[in-house]
């Protein structure tokens, strides 16, 4: 058995950007295993969840992460390729940035789709999506007036209540997207709550670009799956080094695991190989036997059904 000590030292010395470059390099190889996997919805680009979730500390063990007066927290934002789904970008910040700041460090790729909640709407940011030639799916925010252009004609029996041309009716806000937007207002036929999603995208039909949020839980899953299984709320080590380290290597396991999961073409979920494994990890026995006992199981699984979709 390794002490305790013993790895919190090794985490503090050891570069994390060692276990990040892993990551990458691990990442590149799951994107290819995973590049046609089905989403549920027919689109050839790539689809981005962009999100951040805080993982709390203590305050008298790390009080470089100050978060509040007696609180301490690093925040882990996150790019997920929805095809696996894959991350392929974790920053880790002070728990108090903002999480629309992290749009200043995204490289933006041409084509692609980019779903993130209403936390990211500042329109200056959301610009660089037109000029990058790459879409974006979000929520609007209270108070913000628009002007409608267009209306189209859409379907309410599966939930569509309007599809809209718009532009930003502030003109400071104007100067920052001078371009017009769509707005797409849907109600979620399971618990009649009424959506707001803005897009730059004009060609998708309207229920598309609200399939496209919902597919956005599976960043929330992923966060879920990372804190659950991996352990990154109990860290070895305290120093601001030695929590990059042991978030970055809990990413090369979730990899790892996705990476397996399609090169023994298994139908088990993620949630589901690693905790066979995490009960099995002293046995002695070929993966291959040992996932094939649990592939017929589905009480393992965690369904999506427990996190609130439209969040």
């Amino acid at each position: 058995m390794i002490a305790h000590s013993t790895l919190a030292d090794a985490n503090s010395v050891r570069d994390w950007r060692i276990y990040a470059d892993l990551a990458q390099s691990l990442i590149r190889r799951a994107r290819k295993l995973y590049e046609r996997e089905p989403l549920g919805v027919e689109l050839e680009q790539t689809i981005y969840a962009l999100d951040s979730t805080t993982i709390d500390l203590c305050l008298n063990l790390f009080p470089w992460a100050r978060f509040r007066s007696t609180k301490a927290a690093v925040k882990l934002h996150t790019l997920l390729d929805l095809r696996g789904p894959i991350p392929t970008m974790i920053t880790i910040s002070e728990g108090k940035q903002a999480d629309v700041q992290i749009l200043d460090e995204l490289i933006v790729e041409p084509g692609a789709f980019y779903v993130m909640d209403r936390g990211y709407v500042d329109f200056e940011r959301l610009f660089r999506f037109v000029l990058a030639s790459a879409f974006f799916v979000t929520r609007t925010k209270a108070g913000i007036q628009l002007n409608r252009l267009e209306s189209r004609p859409v379907d309410r029996s599966c939930g569509l209540r309007s599809d809209h041309i718009v532009w930003l009716a502030n003109p400071q806000s104007a100067v920052h997207y001078p371009d017009r937007l769509r707005r797409v207002s849907y109600r979620d036929p399971e618990d009649g709550k009424v959506l707001v999603f803005l897009t730059n995208n004009f060609d998708l039909p309207a229920l598309v670009i609200a399939q496209l949020y919902k597919l956005r839980w599976r960043v929330e899953l992923f966060f879920k799956w990372i804190k659950q299984n991996l352990r990154i709320k109990h860290f070895f080590g305290t120093s601001d080094n030695a929590v990059k380290t042991q978030v970055w290597i809990a990413v090369c396991v979730y990899v790892l695991v996705a990476i397996l999961r399609k090169e023994l073409g298994l139908e088990l979920s993620l949630s589901q190989m690693l905790q066979v494994l995490s009960v099995n990890v002293f046995e002695q026995v070929p993966l291959v036997e040992l996932f094939a006992k649990t592939q017929s199981q589905d009480d393992l699984l965690d369904s999506p059904n427990q996190l609130m979709l439209w969040s």
